[in-house]
């Protein structure tokens, strides 16, 4: 092979390479785009279901603030406000189930009282784990309405551990997870509640001259 079909195939490669790299890089960008518009409707499904429309004016899919909850952690809360005020929140909570961590959406009203609940995401077992989805069964919505003295917080618990909330048939590990992920996050919005209810508005920084 002589200098210039070396040079010939050097060429070709490399356009290929360069053809197929930017290929990828469109088609990132455009999936990227295309995930982030399917993340954004997913969550303002989930935030409907927990928070009423009667309650809010605003959009809290996008009025939001961030809380430190542990070092290094931050927890995004979803404001549903009327009139300007904070009339309840919303926030991802989770628990551990038989297969692993539950992710759920609480929605709190300013009361304290659950406006609702949904699970985000779980690995549990279909026919009877997967009971905690809302288009497998009511279980989910019975929450509703419910606050952490109503019952009281020694009740939050599963009927297995001495609490008022029925586990499934042949499944304990996953209601209770649900249910103990609830109540912390009951226990996070009573601990935090001026924080939660009345956000202060970003600072403004001085400019140096």
């Amino acid at each position: 092979m002589n200098k210039n079909s070396s040079l010939y195939h050097g060429l070709v490669l490399g356009a290929f390479c360069l053809g197929f790299g930017l290929l990828l890089a469109v088609t990132d960008a455009l999936t990227a785009k295309d995930i982030a518009a399917r993340a954004m409707e997913d969550r303002q499904n989930s935030l409907a279901a927990v928070i009423p429309d009667a309650i809010h004016d605003n959009n809290p899919v996008v009025d939001t603030i961030l809380l430190d909850v542990a070092k290094d952690e931050g927890l995004t809360v979803y404001l549903a406000k009327k009139d300007g005020l904070v009339t309840g929140v919303a926030y991802e909570v989770s628990g551990i189930g038989y297969a692993g961590r539950i992710k759920l959406m609480l929605g709190v009203g300013a009361d304290g009282r659950v406006l609702g609940v949904r699970a985000l995401a779980h690995k549990e077992t279909p026919g009877l784990g997967d009971k905690i989805e809302i288009k497998k069964g009511d279980w989910i919505e019975r929450f509703t309405g419910l606050s952490l003295g109503h019952p009281p917080i020694e009740k939050w618990k599963v009927k297995k551990d001495g609490g008022q909330f029925d586990q499934f048939s042949g499944a304990t590990i996953t209601p209770r997870g649900v249910v103990g992920a609830i109540r912390e996050g009951l226990v996070f919005f009573d601990a935090r509640k001026q924080e939660l209810t009345q956000p202060q508005p970003p600072q403004k920084v001085n400019e140096v001259r």
